[in-house]
């Protein structure tokens, strides 16, 4: 059963072992999370300069639901843009709220931004520090 949608700044923040990272640790094995957000926690190790091998080795081994980005969730992502658009989400922060809206459980995150709009947008939002 998938208890939480994790957003990068949840799933970096446990492997780079920063603060609300152990919240993470703890729903890790029945959790799920947007292609789109996998991408993004590629693109920050890709910065840092790892390789495509050494950053499959890291989060190959995780147990992660990785969810497809659909035309359903591409829509449903595309949509929310008019109700955060004020508080300055991103593609990924979106796609991550809009994975969390479809299977209807909450979604962790770091980014404070959000706490907000879970009331708005009808999604539990779990900061994890």
């Amino acid at each position: 059963m998938t208890l939480a949608v994790l957003d990068t700044s949840a799933l970096l923040a446990m492997l780079l072992g920063e603060v609300g990272g152990g919240r993470v640790v703890s729903v890790l094995a029945d959790s799920a999370m947007s292609t789109v957000n996998l991408a993004e926690v590629v693109g920050y190790y890709a910065r840092k300069g790892a390789s495509e091998r050494d950053i499959g080795l890291v989060l190959d081994a995780l147990p992660i639901e990785r969810v497809p980005f659909d035309d359903d969730l591409a829509t449903k992502t595309g949509l929310l843009l008019p109700s955060t658009k004020m508080a300055g989400l991103s593609l990924g922060d979106r796609a991550c709220i809009a994975l969390a809206g479809r299977i209807g459980i909450k979604v962790m995150t770091a980014d404070r931004a959000w706490q907000p709009l879970g009331a708005q947008l009808g999604i539990d939002v779990e900061l994890i520090r």
